[in-house]
């Protein structure tokens, strides 16, 4: 081959390359566009306030496409599917109770993007931020407001392997003191103070008297259910197999997800519910592995994230692993349920 030749066929393996890259720009450019036009047969979005307090109500984060994707919605709890308000507050991960919100941001960067976690008062006015050392992936609000907590990944970025390391922390929204990192409490194991450079915590929910909370602890391959003392800094260990708890409203079970045997690789989950006092768990009847948290919409029925088209949907099941799943809600993720339930429920 000539070198005439050779420049030939590397100015046109250059011209294909730029061809590839430019055709790839704009199909990127053509569906960021897209994700700003509202879609046809999507949900009815409209600006508007979105406070954390009042009447029964679902908050979540919208994931349809259009000008309010991202954004903090609104809906009736009694109709999770219907006409939602759009709060122009955005967040990837949120979760509310009593008036307080946390919401986990990303902040867009020239080179990278960096997270935080922004405590938002009733109106949805930015009380607080901190810096996040990862990405958000879980968020919880103690049941009166005062505790709100995050786990972040900080390496890896799956749930469904072993090669990730998360960090979890703990802030007091009235004082502002922070705990970075659940590793800084004592770990009681078998009874006895343990310590492990690898022990990993994610998935806090907190108990209603403002001392207490579960969340999954991994060391050695094994994931623990720990129960934690805010004044002791302690967590001991309950319960093996146990991954994202979110504690029911009368404190006496948690929803979680367990790893089954033979299930892939990448989609290892099953959802089950503890009974705090036996420790006996009951599988729900949802067939599908879930990646997510739950959260309860009542004491009945426990509520959470499954792919979708737009990202993803919500869904409900029964807590005492009868019936079936439905879809609530579509393009919806981190439900947050605001208000008492009716009576009985």
């Amino acid at each position: 081959m000539t070198l005439r030749t050779r420049i030939l066929v590397l100015l046109s393996a250059l011209a294909v390359l730029a061809g590839v890259a430019t055709a790839s720009v704009l199909h990127a450019s053509a569906r960021a566009e897209r994700r700003n036009q509202a879609q046809p047969g999507g949900p009815r979005i409209t600006a508007g306030p979105v406070p954390l307090t009042g009447s029964r109500r679902l908050v979540f984060r919208n994931m349809a496409w259009g000008p309010h994707r991202d954004e903090l919605t609104s809906v009736p709890a009694s109709d999770p599917s219907g006409p939602r308000t759009a709060s122009k507050v955005k967040c990837l991960r949120f979760h509310a109770a009593s008036g307080t919100g946390v919401c986990l941001q990303a902040v867009r960067g020239t080179v990278q993007d960096t997270y935080r976690a922004v405590i938002l008062d009733a109106d949805l006015h930015v009380r607080a931020r901190y810096d996040v050392p990862g990405i958000p992936s879980r968020a919880r609000v103690s049941p009166s407001g005062r505790y709100a907590a995050w786990t972040a990944f900080v390496g890896g970025d799956s749930y469904a392997g072993t090669n990730f390391s998360t960090r979890a922390a703990i802030v007091d929204t009235r004082t502002g003191r922070l705990t970075p990192s659940l590793e800084a409490y004592r770990v009681v194991k078998d009874g006895r103070t343990y310590r492990s450079a690898d022990v990993n915590f994610w998935g806090v929910t907190f108990t209603a008297d403002d001392r207490g909370f579960y969340a999954t602890m991994a060391t050695h391959g094994t994931t623990y259910l720990v129960r934690g003392d805010l004044t002791a800094r302690t967590v001991t260990t309950l319960h093996t197999n146990v991954e994202c708890p979110s504690l029911s409203p009368d404190g006496t079970r948690v929803a979680f997800k367990k790893r089954v045997k033979g299930l892939p690789k990448d989609a290892p989950w099953h959802l089950y519910v503890l009974d705090l006092r036996t420790m006996r768990e009951t599988p729900l009847a949802e067939p599908r592995s879930v990646d997510d948290q739950a959260v309860w919409r009542d004491a009945h029925t426990i509520v959470y994230a499954l792919p979708g088209d737009y990202g993803a949907d919500l869904y409900q099941v029964p807590a005492d692993g009868t019936g079936r799943a439905r879809r609530i809600s579509p393009a919806a993720v981190s439900p947050a349920y605001l208000g008492r339930p009716r009576p009985g429920a």
